[in-house]
């Protein structure tokens, strides 16, 4: 158990019975000694973000998260199948436990698996990926390799702004945190 007062952002806490990373903390205090603590925090397995306001001395629960090696296998309809690199142990996530990493992900790409107990609740991406361009507007002469941008759309779903050079077919390493273009791969 933690009390509310060490709460700290990219905390896992369970609150309700469900797992919710902090994303923000607001600490008030009155005069009188007694404070209310305003978090916001993201539902890890609905990706909601909602609000929770604890009076100061209240203690919540902390969640105890593991990352396990695994590898991307494949899809099957609304489920994604991931097989651990070091027991073999396949697992499967809806696209509901996965959230906006499902625009990343690629068959045989290796990322890390989250663990409540043993229960698999989601997965880390690494911070950039390469993928390919299947669709963007043709490039013309005189597109200059600074300023502006054209939309694409990559092989996994993903839509992004892409340099005017960058053409159909060519590989990018896109940044998964921001879902920006970095650079070509």
């Amino acid at each position: 158990m933690v009390e509310v007062g060490s709460i700290r952002k990219g905390m896992a806490l369970i609150v309700e019975g469900e797992i919710f990373f902090v994303l923000d903390v607001n600490k008030h205090f009155t005069g009188r000694g007694s404070g209310i603590i305003r978090t916001k925090m993201k539902n890890i397995k609905t990706g909601y973000m909602r609000e929770f306001k604890f009076n100061s001395g209240e203690k919540v629960e902390e969640a105890m998260l593991s990352l396990r090696k695994a590898q991307y296998l494949y899809k099957d309809g609304p489920h994604f199948h991931f097989m651990d690199l070091e027991s073999f142990e396949q697992y499967v996530l809806s696209k509901e436990e996965i959230g906006d990493a499902v625009n990343y992900l690629r068959e045989g790409m290796e990322i890390d698996l989250q663990f409540h107990d043993v229960t698999p609740i989601g997965i880390v991406l690494p911070n950039s990926v390469v993928l390919e361009v299947v669709e963007t507007a043709p490039s013309h002469r005189g597109d200059t390799v600074t300023g502006g941008g054209k939309p694409a759309i990559c092989d996994t779903g993903l839509k992004l702004t892409v340099p005017f050079f960058v053409e159909i077919g060519k590989r990018i390493k896109v940044d998964t945190r921001t879902g920006e273009y970095l650079e070509k791969a």
